[in-house]
């Protein structure tokens, strides 16, 4: 059987096809190979289209694209070359499922969801609380449906949906608490999907079982967040109400006084909204550094031009990191691992290392030949940095979301009576 799993932004469209073999009742779906993947980037305007995969040749192209129904039909167009009369039907078989990934699931969706009507109004209800991402999984969502039809089952996998676990002393703010369930303030944490991907990757490569385990995963990349982990469980991480608190991130500040919005709204004489603008889309790397929100290119400037603001900006960074890596090995009363992953957890063995300095006393000890070596792993794939006979272990797993996102729209698929029996 064939899964797609989309990842929608405002202006692309990250797509991978996979295989997923029936399972027996009461068995978990393993997923596959992933068949072909690709994105269109650029949606609104001039977009690009790149797909590349086991069962075909490498494909780019470039053309007007005015929304994601559009970028769908074209996807489907060079996977089967005949969209408009079997769409998703072609060389790559029958699409007969597809999974998106969702940001905000609030109070209402804790697990995968089956998208109907009443779903999809639901998710749009929510784009209150994630202006930024909600919307632009709807309009995947709906691209999709005006492509395929009502007759293939999608489902919704939400961000959100890792944190439920979260206890009330890390679920809840210090509001007095009629105000907060009133407006559902709380902290619902995000990047749950790369979290339960990084840790289901630490326990395939060791072998240990997660509910027997106790895991810090850091997901450092654009946006940062980590996560403490007990017996497969969420149980503490630092993104809260929305996405803007934590860790330092590319434009993000993450935490910050709260009423530093307010100060800066008068001073500044503009609209606290604007001042939110500021602190998601100005601040964190961006900001510290006056010049980029690229670790790469940070690291380059601090290295060989002796820039300050790009040294104080990693500085900042990795001092946030491992400032909440030690608050949670307090929270979870020490770690069997620390799990990097992300954009930069993955490729910055520099990044690694400076967040993990001065924790020997923790007994975490980076073995600096392995950390260097941790880099490019394919998806699914980990690599132990550590050195030898140190606890807590240190691992780089690259994340794989997408394969997440396909096993979970299995298991949804096939519990509400569709399919995916042997």
């Amino acid at each position: 059987m064939r899964v797609l799993v989309l990842n929608s932004g405002s202006s692309s469209l990250k797509f991978r096809l996979f295989d997923v073999p029936g399972v027996k009742a009461g068995g978990s779906p393993q997923v596959g190979r992933a068949v072909t993947q690709g994105a269109v980037k650029g949606i609104g305007g001039t977009a690009t289209l790149e797909i590349g995969g086991l069962e075909q040749r490498p494909v780019r192209d470039a053309k007007e694209v005015h929304d994601h129904v559009q970028a769908l039909r074209w996807v489907f167009e060079r996977l089967s070359g005949n969209p408009t009369e079997h769409p998703g039907e072609g060389p790559f078989g029958t699409v007969e499922a597809v999974g998106h990934r969702v940001v905000h699931g609030g109070d209402r969706f804790t697990e995968p969801v089956v998208i109907t009507d009443a779903v999809e109004k639901e998710i749009d209800a929510l784009s209150e609380l994630a202006p930024l991402h909600n919307p632009a999984c709807l309009a995947g969502i709906r691209g999709a449906r005006a492509v395929l039809g009502s007759r293939i089952p999608m489902v919704a996998v939400f961000d959100t949906a890792f944190h439920r676990s979260l206890p009330d002393a890390a679920r809840l703010y210090a509001l007095p608490l009629e105000l907060a369930d009133r407006h559902h303030i709380r902290r619902y944490g995000f990047h749950g999907i790369a979290h339960a991907s990084l840790a289901a990757g630490y326990a395939a490569h060791t072998g240990r079982p997660l509910d027997q385990s106790r895991l810090i995963t850091l997901q450092l990349g654009n946006g940062c967040s980590i996560t403490a982990i007990a017996g497969g469980r969420s149980v503490d991480t630092s993104m809260g109400f929305t996405p803007l608190e934590g860790l330092v991130m590319g434009t993000r500040s993450g935490d910050v006084d709260p009423t530093v919005v307010s100060y800066l709204a008068e001073r500044e004489r503009v609209p606290a909204s604007d001042v939110e603008q500021w602190l998601n889309e100005r601040s964190g790397l961006l900001g510290l550094s006056g010049r980029t929100n690229d670790m790469r290119e940070l690291l380059r400037a601090a290295s060989e031009e002796r820039d300050s603001r790009a040294e104080l900006a990693i500085e900042l960074f990795c001092y946030r990191a491992r400032k909440y890596l030690g608050a949670y090995l307090a929270a979870l009363g020490g770690a069997d691992a620390v799990v990097f992953g992300g954009g930069i957890g993955e490729a910055a063995p520099v990044i690694r290392a400076r967040i993990c300095e001065g924790m020997v006393w923790c007994g975490l000890r980076l073995d600096p030949g392995r950390n260097d070596a941790a880099v490019r792993l394919e998806p699914g794939r980990a690599a132990r940095i550590s050195a030898d006979g140190t606890r807590p272990e240190a691992y780089v797993v690259a994340a794989d979301e997408e394969t997440w996102i396909a096993r979970e729209t299995a298991r949804c698929v096939r519990a509400a009576g569709r399919g995916f029996t042997a």
